[in-house]
Order: C-alpha cells, then sequence, then structure tokens
C-alpha cells in the first residue's frame, strides 16, 4: 500500500530523468518482462547479473540506465531486495517475497501513513510530513485530517502542527542526552529543522555544517554538535565536538550515552571532548 501511495508521485518527478535516458513505456514494460523471467521460482539475482540480462534482452545498460529501470521496477512492486549473497546485495520478485498486505484505498493509505508520520516524528507539520514522505502538501494536509481523533492539531509560532493525541508531558529532570547516527531520522525528516537545533546555533549553521554533517550530538532534543568514533581492537574512542558551551550535567550525560554505546558494542569506551 505503500507502493501504490507513493510510487506514482516518484514517478512524476522522475519522469524527465526517464525521457532523457531513453526508458520509455516499451522499455520498461519490456525490461520488467525480463526481470520476472530471470528470476521467477525463487531466482535471486545480482545488479551485475540483471545487466547482463537485460543486455542480452536487447536493453542497453550504459550509464545510470539500469539504475533507474531497477528503480521503476522497485515502485512498480516487481522486484525488491533478496537475500546477501556474501558481501553482494540481491534483487528478487516480490509477488514473492512480499506478503500479501493491506487492502487500502487511497485515502485509507494517507490516514495510516500520517498517523504513523506524525505519531513517530511529532509536532511536525503538513511540509514536513510532505518532505518525508515525496507526498504533495495538499494530501499530507489531508492525510492528517483524515487520521482523525488520533491526531491533534496545535499552533506553535503561527504554524499548524500535527502529533499523537496521546503525547505526554515530559517532566524536566537530567538532561536527556543522544549520540545518534548519521541520517539519523531526527535529523532527516523535516523540511525545516531549525527547531530542534539549540538557538545559538540558528544563525551559524552554515560555517558549522561540516560538524553536523555526521553523528550528531542531542541534549534534551535541540542538536548542539557532532561525534566521532574510532573502533580499536580493545576500545572505542568517542571525540565530541560541540557547538556551545556544556556544563557539568550535560558531561555526564554524554558519559552515560558513551557507556550504553560501549555496551552495545561490548568494548570499554573513553571520551574526549574538543571545548
Amino acid at each position: 500500500w505503500l507502493l501504490h501511495l507513493t510510487g506514482p508521485r516518484v514517478h512524476a518527478l522522475n519522469a524527465s530523468r526517464y525521457r532523457q535516458l531513453g526508458l520509455d513505456d516499451a522499455t520498461l514494460a519490456r525490461g520488467h518482462a525480463l526481470l520476472v523471467d530471470a528470476l521467477r521460482g525463487g531466482t535471486q539475482l545480482t545488479r551485475s547479473e540483471l545487466a547482463a540480462v537485460l543486455a542480452e534482452g536487447g536493453i542497453a545498460m550504459d550509464g545510470p540506465r539500469l539504475a533507474h529501470l531497477l528503480m521503476h521496477a522497485e515502485l512498480e512492486a516487481v522486484v525488491c531486495s533478496g537475500g546477501r549473497r556474501g558481501k553482494q546485495f540481491t534483487y528478487a520478485l516480490f509477488d514473492e517475497r512480499v506478503p500479501q498486505g493491506m487492502g487500502y484505498d487511497r485515502d485509507e493509505a494517507l490516514a495510516e501513513l500520517a498517523r504513523r508520520y506524525f505519531t513517530s516524528h511529532g509536532p511536525a507539520t503538513a511540509h514536513d510530513f510532505a518532505w518525508w514522505s515525496g507526498l504533495t502538501v495538499a494530501d499530507a494536509r489531508h492525510g492528517a485530517a483524515l487520521a482523525g481523533s488520533a491526531l491533534m492539531e496545535i499552533a506553535i509560532d503561527d504554524k499548524a502542527y500535527w502529533s499523537t493525541a496521546t503525547t505526554a508531558a515530559v517532566g524536566v529532570g537530567e538532561p536527556a542526552v543522544h549520540l545518534l547516527p548519521v541520517y539519523d531520522e531526527y535529523l532527516g525528516s523535516y523540511s525545516d529543522y531549525s527547531p530542534i537545533f539549540d538557538a545559538a546555533l540558528n544563525d551559524q549553521l552554515e560555517p558549522v555544517s561540516d560538524t553536523l554533517m555526521g553523528n550528531i550530538l542531542v541534549v534534551d532534543g535541540r542538536v548542539i554538535g557532532g561525534w566521532k568514533r574510532t573502533v580499536k581492537t580493545r576500545e572505542i574512542s568517542i571525540t565530541i565536538d560541540p557547538l556551545v558551551l556544556l556544563g557539568a550535567a550535560e558531561h555526564a550525560g554524554i558519559e552515560a550515552a558513551a557507556v550504553r554505546f560501549g555496551v552495545f558494542m561490548a568494548l570499554p569506551v573513553t571520551v574526549t571532548t574538543k571545548r
């Protein structure tokens, strides 16, 4: 149901690129048929193996044509990820690997995706939801409205935000410190992520962007810097690069977060702070 809901929008965004690459409807349909024939019966093939299949079938796979043809096939629920073959990824037939999904119509799918997004990412705006999902802003607003009582709308700084209707207030206590990885949802799920940055950084994000391009340091919901790790044979070395002044409580929280990471990795951790 997710592919049926979001796939057409991705196709629309890719349309000009399909044309540039000579991937018209007839070529794409022939490519899909070749993929089905090659993968039928539980066969799982690597990308290079599928490129050879398509080339033998008369579809040239030079440049980025293979990536876009496979993307199209994935969006159309023809192929999906298969199992690993050593270090290589494979593709499999979608219908042979993926169980039958929910039979949502479009409005039901919009409501379900909106409920899931705003429950896990709220408070967030319709623009945030559109950015994350690839849907239009109009669809994002419509989905939030369709979710009904599962979500609540609130106004913050004259902007409309949605969140789960069961969100509980967070009590004041020790700083909540998180050492989050690169590409974490917390930094990649919003069209405007300035609200999650410490106010002291809002006017200087560009100069410090290198620090924030990797792993991020979050204290009480605010991004305040970055961190790096070096995994050695017998220990892990973590370097903290804060962009604001840290107090004793923040330092203690960072140490505790580093210890949790060390427990997960089953190695002792040492922490160094640049400032």
